[in-house]
């Protein structure tokens, strides 16, 4: 493996449609098929699943008249090949027609709705009524006939079906029967299956085709865990006063203990060689000492930009004996990527119009008022676009080659969506397996906007969506409004992020926060340090006092093992139970097939999730200072029992088994267990 690359594509030009002096309206067929969902702004960007993920196609079909219609979902795979689905009328009078789809492998798909007369049904309809009335007798029973004629003439039908068929062909003309009897040989349950397995379809409209991405389950679910490298074996010497770094090899040596948490993801912050020039101090402060490391998000010195790596973690092979290690441990490895820059990146030297030049000409650092980041200059895309474009496509190759297969984007609301769309398009051409996390903590049109054009998942609001009602209703925005467009990720804290929620809720709300991002979204993550409850902050800000972006932190792991003097503090098999729980049950897997129920307290929280015969729900006390109980009233049929169904409750966390039905009593807290998780067994 070389660290040389292709040559990256140039940036694509802008292509705009000249405006028409006449609107283009849209052209409806002979059997009218609208609103289609889902149809991403219209059709504008692709909906996205993941592979075996089931979700709903609805539309608006109807006709003139009285005439019968129906709708089928075609599906055309990246072979070429189509699929059809049968849809329903979910509401006759009202014309919706639904259905649920899924892909069986990853690529580019397309699907639309096909509308289309249905003779079968309305000669069914017609002559049922008719000759019950002993109007138009042989004649509706002579067009049955006919239409069923017509049927294996023009449909391809097993022998099976020909043999049902060429029955009920017969029975209608059987003169030496009753009216009664033949139109039943027409009209049976045999016949009936048939012509909706293999249905005559006249007038077939389709609707606009709509693109779908589908992708690798790891683009929808996925238990990720964040360490900064160089603190995984860092050690403070107290004779001298000084730090030594952490490396890559030693880093590996924590993988088996992230692995057997359950994780599936090890997310390394940046690696790459940190300015001198205006580095920061430990919490953010505006002097370094000579010993004190940097933030790893000031890229680049005279080491090395964003295709190197800082000396003191090691070399390339490091790397690659790292990302061995992971896989080993079947861990997927995901890199920051982090499109900055600090005064001393060779980039800075080689290409000074990639950046702001000011009136002073001075280049423009970071800011996000208040906050300042002097050692960070950002890059301006506008200044040469063409050029950027190729250099970061060639270092995200590298990347790639050394075995990266996600990457996790700080900031990337930062700059040009057009950009991102372009990157993000350009890789998967080669290597459409890459996951895109965006780390965009901003507003909902920005990371709505960053999820269509190609990130696979988002960083969420989750932190700061404490309170029973406020999770529910943004937990049902994303997997019904947001869900074919953006995946949710969910981080309780993050290495920038501290609320007040966990700086305060005590080790109560930080299992909590835990199990419900761990339940409700199918990706969650965790960075290092949680399990130990690290939950002081520094004096005016959300984040950890003593940040690890500025400092080693050595969290003596083996104190908390067993024999250790702590052993019995850590969170450690709490996170592990909780993936426990995720890997073995797949109604956690998924986003969309989350349904919430009612619980009497406000403060609590309570939903299901359903995959074929797996069912869990989770009830949840939101506030970690207080013990409550409740009663749970649950929606029965959305279990896939009836309403006076009992059946047994299984506590996934303390192992307890209850005996439910739709009404429950739970008592949650800090001198309990903050939520139940429970499998729903049958008697």
């Amino acid at each position: 493996m070389t660290d040389q690359q292709p040559a990256a594509a140039a940036r694509p030009t802008s292509s705009r449609a000249t405006p028409s002096p006449q609107t283009q309206l849209c052209e409806v067929g002979r059997i009218p098929v609208v609103d289609v969902q889902p149809a991403v702004n219209g059709g504008a960007f692709a909906t996205k699943s993941v592979v075996g993920e089931s979700f709903p196609v609805t539309a608006t079909v109807f006709r003139e008249g009285h005439d019968a219609v129906n709708a089928t979902a075609a599906l055309t795979d990246p072979d070429g090949t189509t699929h059809y689905v049968p849809m329903t009328c979910t509401n006759p009078g009202l014309d919706t027609w639904r259905c649920e789809v899924s892909a069986d492998r990853p690529g580019v798909w397309s699907f639309c709705v096909e509308g289309w007369s249905d003779p079968y049904a309305t000669w069914t309809h017609d002559a049922v009524i008719k000759i019950a009335a002993e109007v138009d007798t042989e004649v509706m029973l002579e067009e049955g006939a006919l239409l069923l004629e017509r049927a294996l003439r023009e449909v391809d039908h097993d022998a099976t079906a020909r043999r049902i068929l060429t029955a009920a062909v017969d029975g209608l003309r059987d003169t030496e029967q009753p009216a009664g009897a033949r139109i039943s040989a027409g009209t049976s349950s045999d016949v009936g299956r048939v012509m909706s397995a293999t249905p005559l379809r006249d007038y077939v409209s389709p609707s606009a085709s709509y693109s779908w991405w589908v992708e690798r389950d790891r683009a929808l679910s996925g238990a990720w865990y964040e360490i900064f490298p160089r603190s995984e074996g860092a050690r403070f010497d107290e004779k001298t006063g000084k730090w030594t770094s952490g490396t890559l090899r030693t880093a590996a040596k924590r993988l088996p203990a992230i692995a057997g948490m359950g994780f599936d993801v090890v997310y390394l912050t940046p690696v790459h060689p940190i300015g001198q020039t205006n580095r920061k101090g430990p919490n953010n402060t505006l002097t370094a000492g000579p010993d004190d490391p940097g933030s790893p998000y000031a890229i680049g010195s005279a080491d090395g930009g964003h295709d190197a790596i800082h000396p003191d973690l090691g070399t390339f092979a490091d790397f690659d004996a790292f990302v061995a290690a992971a896989r080993k441990q079947n861990l997927e490895v995901a890199l920051d990527l982090a499109l900055q820059c600090s005064p001393d990146h060779p980039w800075v030297a080689a290409h000074p119009e990639w950046f702001t030049t000011r009136a002073d000409g001075s280049i423009a650092y970071a800011e996000n008022p208040p906050k300042k980041y002097q050692d960070i200059y950002p890059v301006n895309f506008d200044n040469d676009p063409a050029g950027i474009y190729a250099e970061v496509r060639r270092v995200v190759q590298v990347w790639i080659d050394h075995g990266v297969t996600i990457f996790r984007v700080d900031n990337p609301h930062t700059k040009p969506v057009e950009f991102w769309q372009w990157l993000i398009a350009d890789v998967a051409r080669e290597h459409p397996d890459i996951v895109w996390l965006a780390e965009a903590f901003t507003r909902p049109a920005m990371m709505a906007t960053l999820a269509k054009v190609g990130f696979q998942q988002s960083y969420t609001y989750y932190a700061w969506r404490n309170e029973a009602a406020e999770l529910r209703e943004y937990v049902e925005e994303l997997a019904r409004e947001s869900a074919p467009y953006m995946r949710p990720s969910f981080w309780p804290t993050t290495h920038d992020i501290l609320t007040p929620y966990m700086q305060y809720g005590g080790p109560t709300a930080w299992k909590l926060r835990a199990a419900l991002a761990a339940t409700l979204s199918p990706t969650y993550g965790i960075y290092a340090g949680y399990e130990l409850i690290e939950h002081v902050a520094r004096p005016g800000a959300e984040e950890q006092i003593d940040n690890e972006k500025y400092q080693y932190k050595d969290r003596e792991w083996s104190r908390y093992e067993a024999g250790g003097d702590r052993e019995g503090q850590s969170l450690a098999p709490y996170l592990t139970r909780l993936n426990l729980i995720r890997h073995e049950h797949s109604a956690l897997h998924w986003l969309r097939n989350i349904t919430f129920h009612h619980v009497d307290d406000g403060q609590m929280l309570a939903f299901s999730k359903k995959d074929g015969d797996d069912v869990i729900i989770v009830v949840a006390n939101t506030d970690p200072h207080a013990t409550r109980q409740s009663t749970v009233r649950l929606d029965m049929g959305a279990l896939g029992l009836s309403a006076g169904d009992r059946f047994v409750a299984h506590d996934l966390i303390t192992d307890a088994s209850w005996e439910w039905g739709s009404d429950n009593y739970v008592r949650l807290g800090p001198d309990t267990e903050p939520l139940h998780i429970v499998h729903l067994r049958r008697f």
